[in-house]
């Protein structure tokens, strides 16, 4: 299954990035392109159970996700139900002076999609990553 590794310098400073770019719950608001939907099914302490739909490319998933927090260093998620069952995304974020370094390491699972496996590469699935990496770099920086 695609792994994905993305680095990238955010010119801003780290609670500031991570409140940003961890804030899940605001993703349907900031990035509808990406997140048509998010609901919130439970949350305790750093914890959250989320149903998720993402757009990547032309297509939509649908998952389950267990969001853990790390303030303000680590981000992991598990997707544990749904098209990407079995994925696992850690976002850390490292202090670099002024600015935060972005470290986004991806397993990416498409269980029952394996007819998606042929339209989804490893680069396509990057590409796709690296744009809402994007988005939320220039949320951070304004």
């Amino acid at each position: 299954m695609p792994k994905v590794h993305i680095e990238k310098i955010i010119n801003a400073e780290r609670h500031h990035v991570f409140d940003i770019v961890a804030n899940f719950e605001n993703f349907q608001n900031i990035l509808p392109r990406y997140f048509p939907s998010i609901r919130i099914r439970s949350v305790r302490e750093n914890t959250a159970i989320v149903e998720e739909h993402i757009r990547l490319g032309n297509k939509e998933f649908i998952m389950m996700a267990k969001h853990v927090t790390k303030y303000p260093e680590l981000h992991e998620i598990f997707v544990i139900g749904g098209d990407a069952k079995g994925t696992h995304i850690i976002e850390k974020y490292e202090k670099i002076g002024d600015a935060t370094k972005l470290i986004v390491d991806a397993d990416i699972r498409l269980g029952g999609f394996l007819k998606i496996l042929s339209l989804f590469s490893r680069k396509k699935i990057k590409t796709e990553f690296t744009k809402i990496i994007d988005e939320l770099t220039k949320l951070t920086e304004k």
